[in-house]
């Protein structure tokens, strides 16, 4: 469902736009106006992140996001119900985003289900590999939802391709090493690194980790199939102000 939703996108759209919010960051409340926004400046689908204390992949500025939410009382539960509120309200597709501690104390069945429940249509488990994902992908796989996975510029071909055949939706990867929220330079190894990805899997494919500006996206025109942006949108909540959101994000096109 979802993959067929991004190529049927895709026909009029030469890049997809897909976003980055920390549930309950600034409040949940303010992750409501923000997703409005984002919706309203034509983003085509969105990461939804249930706070960890420990986000391994992420940089200063989700982290911090991550924390200050926990801090401020945001629990699985509360993310999952404020999930169904935004599914309910918004035409386009929404993941979870979390690492997999959350969904093992939580009880991965149970999880799987209040996503199908809450209208979710795929998630993103950071640091969870496929060979670990056992449970976690036969149970995406009865509720037919989409596991999203994860290529690095460290990942193999031959690793690619293992990865690609647990994934659904689409490949998530990330331009360079290290975390979330450091600048990327969009040129040099990309290209031949993102022909590498185009070449181990026939989904479409997914760029985050740096993507800050409209430049950014211009160069993955053609590289890519989604652009995604995430720290950046954080950032401008905390200098800008909730409502700046929709003009950045329309400033991308």
């Amino acid at each position: 469902m979802l993959e067929s939703y991004i190529r049927k996108q895709r026909r009029h759209k030469d890049i997809l736009l897909m976003t980055h919010i920390v549930l309950g960051y600034p409040s949940f409340e303010d992750c409501f106006r923000i997703i409005k926004g984002m919706v309203r400046a034509g983003v085509d689908l969105m990461e939804l992140q249930v706070p960890f204390s420990e986000p391994v992949a992420d940089g200063p500025v989700i982290l911090h996001a991550n924390h200050q939410a926990l801090k401020n009382g945001a629990t699985v539960q509360r993310c999952l119900d404020f999930a169904r509120e935004v599914t309910q309200s918004f035409k386009i597709p929404f993941l979870n985003m979390t690492y997999y501690n959350i969904l093992f104390k939580y009880g991965v069945g149970a999880f799987v289900s209040r996503m199908v429940e809450n209208g979710l249509q795929g998630s993103i488990v950071a640091d969870l590999p496929p060979e670990e994902g056992e449970t976690y992908l036969a149970a995406m796989q009865q509720a037919n939802l989409s596991p999203i996975f994860i290529f690095s510029p460290t990942t193999s071909h031959d690793r690619m391709v293992h990865i690609a055949s647990h994934a659904r939706g689409f490949i998530y990867c990330v331009a360079r090493k290290g975390v979330t929220g450091a600048d990327t330079a969009f040129s040099g190894e990309v290209p031949a690194y993102l022909s590498r990805c185009r070449e181990a899997t026939s989904l479409p494919t997914a760029v985050g980790f740096g993507v800050r500006e409209k430049a950014d996206v211009s160069f993955l025109r053609g590289k890519a199939d989604i652009a995604v942006i995430g720290s950046r949108s954080i950032e401008i909540v905390e200098t800008s102000g909730v409502d700046a959101v929709e003009g950045f994000i329309r400033s991308l096109r």
